[in-house]
């Protein structure tokens, strides 16, 4: 399903159909797609312990926590991501299946080969969620998380973490010591 410049654009429908019967996942960007290469262990790692993080303190919430394979769509950008970890408490999203359109919090885990869209076009993207109060990014390559929560006003907000740090995600009322992000996650020795 890569896409080639000799073909049409896909459609939203023409996507979605195609891609419930991919072996690989692909986003969807305005009807080009990109096919999503795999994860390394730390990433894995980093993205199983915050699921069962954050999972363990939404219990009982009605809020949802989904990773790896929910698709987000934002349907003003024409654009579907699967982001490595979602939240979303938004009754309308109750019954996804296979996307989400209402997300509370998002979060990616950063390697290098996507920091840089991640920091830069998801994030963009992203902000079009008027659902969306926080997008948070995470290093594999040493403790740091950074936290970018929307004001009432729009405006978007800095918190970072770094080793000792308690985490908070006020969006989900989720905070955790980052050394728990990183349990079992080989850093070397890196700073």
């Amino acid at each position: 399903m890569i896409s080639e410049p000799d073909r049409h654009r896909l459609t939203v429908e023409e996507y979605l159909e195609a891609e419930r019967h991919s072996p690989i996942k692909h986003e969807y960007l305005d009807g080009e797609v990109e096919a999503m290469a795999g994860a390394s262990a730390s990433h894995i790692l980093i993205t199983g312990n915050l699921y069962a993080l954050i999972r363990d303190r939404l219990r009982g919430s009605g809020c949802r926590v989904l990773f790896s394979d929910m698709k987000v769509y934002i349907a003003r950008r024409h654009r579907f991501y699967y982001p490595d970890l979602v939240v979303t408490c938004d009754d309308r999203d109750r019954r996804a299946e296979y996307c989400l359109e209402f997300p509370k919090l998002i979060v990616e885990v950063l390697s290098e080969t996507t920091e840089a869209k991640d920091r830069g076009d998801k994030f963009a993207d992203y902000s079009e969620l008027s659902s969306l109060q926080e997008y948070v990014l995470v290093s594999q390559k040493q403790q740091r998380v950074e936290c970018f929560e929307r004001t009432p006003q729009g405006q978007w907000i800095l918190t970072r973490y770094g080793p000792g740090d308690v985490v908070r995600f006020n969006s989900v009322g989720f905070d955790g010591a980052i050394a728990g992000i990183y349990e079992d996650v080989d850093l070397g020795d890196r700073p």
